[in-house]
């Protein structure tokens, strides 16, 4: 499902280091302009975020190919909060963006895709809980290899571990899935879900509303903050703070010949944590597939920070 870290190029490692240098330079350079402008707390008052239960929230309907969710009381039109900053992007596409704090959410598109290697997240938390939290010296090797080298052979063992196709659905019952169904035959990388779907897993791994204990969460969350170099692509282009923990999916489809892209992750943007997930596919290249999630992430975050702050 996906090729070796050995065989990308020296140059793409480069590229995506220079990249992280950059978002990181240039989000001190934003923070300085806006503490001098007394706006630093109006950006960071998010950072403890406001709790959930004082949120009110209503989904409202979708129209064309976006949804999102607004506070209620706004006057934010279906679809507007990200359909300006997404409209005129091509591709097929789909990206949720949550606030973990305060329990806000924004999303574009609903179609399922494939998900090529971001299931190694699904496959691990599956493990580990159908294990409760308990993983032998072998399943610990495995999960090392399969999240930060995006190894194959890794992830068949672990997929076998938690009982294939059916273990990777119960699990996923337990996490809230509701529109993801595990790939049969043994092909995990085939499993289909949604961009909310795997918002839901990223609240998983990454708040206390879940099934997993706190160990698990963050083990898994560990390992997500160790993906390999030249793998620190997609939803990391939209954050601020550095620390990406992430997970990327890219595949051609032998159909077609046209590639999967698809990234998932916990990023920092505006001294807050956001949990963001792209979801692609049709592209022409790879990279053209990056290029096409790194832009709607970085998009769709700064149209969601952006609106969080009125």
């Amino acid at each position: 499902m996906t090729a070796p870290a050995e065989s990308r190029t020296s140059s793409r490692r480069q590229e995506r280091r220079a990249r992280r240098t950059r978002r990181i330079r240039r989000a001190v350079a934003v923070a300085v302009v806006l503490s001098a402008l007394g706006s630093w707390l109006v950006l960071s008052r998010s950072t403890t975020g406001t709790p959930a239960s004082a949120t009110a929230s209503v989904s409202l309907p979708a129209a064309d190919s976006g949804t999102t969710t607004a506070d209620a009381g706004t006057d934010t039109a279906p679809d507007s909060l990200l359909a300006a900053a997404l409209g005129d992007l091509d591709g097929h596409f789909a990206v949720t963006v949550a606030d973990p704090g305060s329990g806000a959410s924004a999303a574009w598109g609903t179609d399922s895709f494939v998900t090529a290697s971001i299931v190694k997240v699904d496959i691990l938390a599956a493990l580990l809980l159908r294990n409760d939290g308990v993983l032998t010296g072998d399943q610990k090797a495995a999960a090392a290899l399969m999240i930060e080298q995006s190894d194959n052979d890794a992830a068949t063992a672990l997929f076998e571990a938690v009982g294939g196709a059916a273990g990777l659905d119960a699990a996923n019952a337990a996490f809230g899935l509701t529109g993801t169904a595990a790939g049969t035959d043994g092909f995990w990388g085939l499993t289909s879900t949604t961009a909310a779907d795997q918002a839901q897993l990223l609240r998983v791994v990454f708040t206390e509303d879940s099934p997993l204990g706190s160990a698990s969460r963050a083990y898994l969350a560990k390992l997500m903050g160790l993906v390999a170099d030249d793998q620190d692509w997609g939803v990391s282009a939209a954050d601020q703070g550095g620390a990406v923990q992430l997970k990327n999916g890219w595949l051609p489809r032998d159909s077609t010949g046209l590639w999967v892209v698809n990234s998932i992750g916990r990023i920092e943007y505006g001294g807050r944590p956001l949990l963001v997930s792209v979801l692609s596919d049709g592209s022409a290249t790879e990279d053209a597939g990056i290029a096409l999630v790194e832009s709607v992430a970085e998009a769709a975050v700064r149209a969601f920070a952006d609106d969080a702050q009125q």
